[in-house]
Order: C-alpha cells, then structure tokens, then sequence
C-alpha cells in the first residue's frame, strides 16, 4: 500500500488503545488525526497525560470533539483528508453498562452511527473498528471463533459491539465501505483504564488493601498485552477487506461476507487462570494480596479464548507476551506514574 498520502483518524486517541494505536502509526510515519471527547468515566488528567505524550510526536494532531457530534465529525474528515479511520471511542465496560444503559446507546451505537456516515461522506478507504470478546456472551465452545454466530450476548455492552458489527455491514453492502471488526481480548499494560482488574490489583495491593476476585477465582481470560492489540490494529489497517468470492449465502460465514467486511479476533491464544494473574501481580509488586472471594458477577463469563488463525493468515502476526511479563511492566509504569 501506498502509505504516503493516508490521513489516518483515530477516534478515542486519548484513551488506552487509541494512545498506544496513535503512538505506533506515527512511529511508523504515519499521519495521525485524533479525535476526543476527554469525558469523565475515569479519571480525566491520565488521558491528558496520554495526549500529552502524543502531541508532541511527528505527524500527529488532536481536535477535540464528541463523535456523536456528526456533522462535525464529518467536516472534520473532510478538512483533514482522511483515507482510513480506528474507531476505537466508545463507552467501555460491562459493569457499567448495568446501570448506566443509555451511556452506551448514545455512545456506541448514536456514536457509530455517526462514524459510519462520515466515512460513507469521505469516502474511506478502510474502516477499522474496535468490538470485543464480549459479543460471544453465552456461546460456550472454545476457543472463541469468528466463524461461529454470536447471537446471545450476555451484557448491554456487547449488544452494542455487536450491533456495531451489523451496522458496519450494512455500510459495507450498501456503499462498497470497507471495514474490518476487531474483538479484542482482555486488554492490559501500561497507561490501562483505572477501571480495569489489573489496575484495581495494583493500586489495592500496593496500598494493602483487599481485592475482590470473582467467580471464587475459577475463572480464565485470554489476557492480551497492549503492544500486540496496537500491532493488530495497525497490521490489520492495512489489509483492506474485498468481498469474499467464496461466501455461500446458503451457508453464510459470520465473519466474511459478499461485501468488503471481515472480522478478526486479537487475543493471546493462551488462557490464563484469574488467580495466575494475581500471582504475577504480587511478585512483581513483592506484596501477597488480601483476597475477597466472590460470586460471578452479572454480564459477566468464567472463560475468554480467542482463536486467532485468520488474524495470523491476514498479517502475519499473532500476539505473544507472555502474562508475567506484561504485569511486570505494567507496575512499573504504574509505580512510576504514581511515584509509588
């Protein structure tokens, strides 16, 4: 690919994946424009501090804006000649989504809705687009493939990723609008949302504080470091999806269509035990955890496995850090950030 006239939009650039997916395409030479609303579902002065790191770097430009915010967001894409777009805003987390439901149908579907419609206006060249491991909610075979249908989602939030996916193809068979969904797998490393288990661990044990470990500790995540996730994501942006030739309306694969849309898990391939996690985070912090043994929680599931044969055959790539490693860099960070 031609990379020397890409404009590439990065929507939610100040958040954990849009600040290392930002930070990687311009360290590759590419020109970045991201877009962020900075809103307040954690702490505020960690995303200024991410975009901080960001504006300084070659080729990258932040405005911000509120993706909801259509007209404006597709001026913007016009002012600035975007080719691609990394459609990584929206409302995150599915605790959250239990008690605060309308955050994510403005956010993720509203907010998409308006993605969609300046990419369609611009005329993009590919659409990349965060879902989630979330969408395959009660769908129990493992690992989890794009291949199977993901029909019975378990949390709002994965509702709105999935119906995401959906909106995506509708664009894709309607306008010919490339676009690429990528479900994501337990993301974590350095710069992480404060929300996340691997922040919440640290900062508790650290403090000596207790942590709450659910589902009685029986339970198993595909933990994906945020160097692969942003290596995915920027591989993947390059592999423009055509139609497949080979879809069969009869048998209809999920993850291909007759239209330019694929879908790609990113996730480890290696399962890892809740309490294996733990166990990382104490040696690499050098203090034993104080334990709160709880139920599973609602919307959540016990087990995450990603299976990522396409993404591998697409790009040539398949995330590897090993857990232990990625914790310990994470709390180095962490200890640094917080001067703990």
């Amino acid at each position: 690919m031609n990379q020397a006239n890409d404009s590439i939009l990065v929507t939610g650039a100040a958040g954990f994946i849009g600040f290392h997916v930002s930070r990687l395409l311009c360290a590759r030479g590419r020109r970045v424009v991201g877009v962020d609303n900075l809103n307040s579902f954690y702490d505020v002065t960690l995303k200024e501090a991410r975009l901080a790191r960001l504006e300084g770097l070659p080729g990258f430009s932040f405005t911000r804006l509120d993706i909801t915010e259509a007209a404006a967001l597709a001026d913007l894409m016009a002012r600035e000649k975007i080719s691609h777009v990394v459609h990584l805003a929206a409302q995150a987390g599915v605790r959250h989504s239990l008690t605060h439901p309308f955050d994510y149908s403005k956010n993720n579907i509203e907010g998409f809705l308006s993605v969609l419609e300046a990419c369609r206006a611009n005329s993009v060249k590919h659409l990349v687009y965060a879902s989630s491991s979330s969408i395959y909610g009660a769908n129990g075979r493992q690992p989890f493939s794009e291949h199977d249908a993901s029909v019975h989602p378990v949390s709002l939030y994965a509702a709105t990723k999935r119906a995401n996916e959906l909106m995506a193809h509708t664009y894709s068979h309607l306008f010919a609008l490339p676009a690429t969904g990528l479900r994501f797998f337990t993301v974590y490393g350095p710069w992480g949302r404060p929300d996340m288990a691997l922040f919440l661990f640290t900062r508790a044990i650290l403090a000596g504080e207790p942590i709450d470990v659910f589902n009685h500790g029986e339970m198993q995540r595909d933990f994906t470091y945020i160097d692969d996730i942003a290596e995915g994501v920027v591989r993947v942006l390059d592999v423009v999806p055509g139609g497949d030739a080979a879809w069969d309306a009869m048998a209809p694969d999920p993850a291909s269509s007759h239209a330019p849309w694929r879908i790609f898990n990113i996730g480890n391939n290696r399962p890892v035990e809740l309490m294996r996690f733990v166990r990382a985070v104490e040696a690499a912090t050098g203090k034993s955890a104080k334990i709160n043994m709880k139920p599973l929680q609602p919307g959540d599931v016990p087990a995450t496995l990603a299976s990522v044969e396409d993404l591998a055959a697409a790009t040539g790539f398949a995330p590897s850090m090993e857990v232990e490693e990625g914790v310990a860099r994470f709390v180095a960070w962490y200890r640094d950030y917080y001067q703990v």
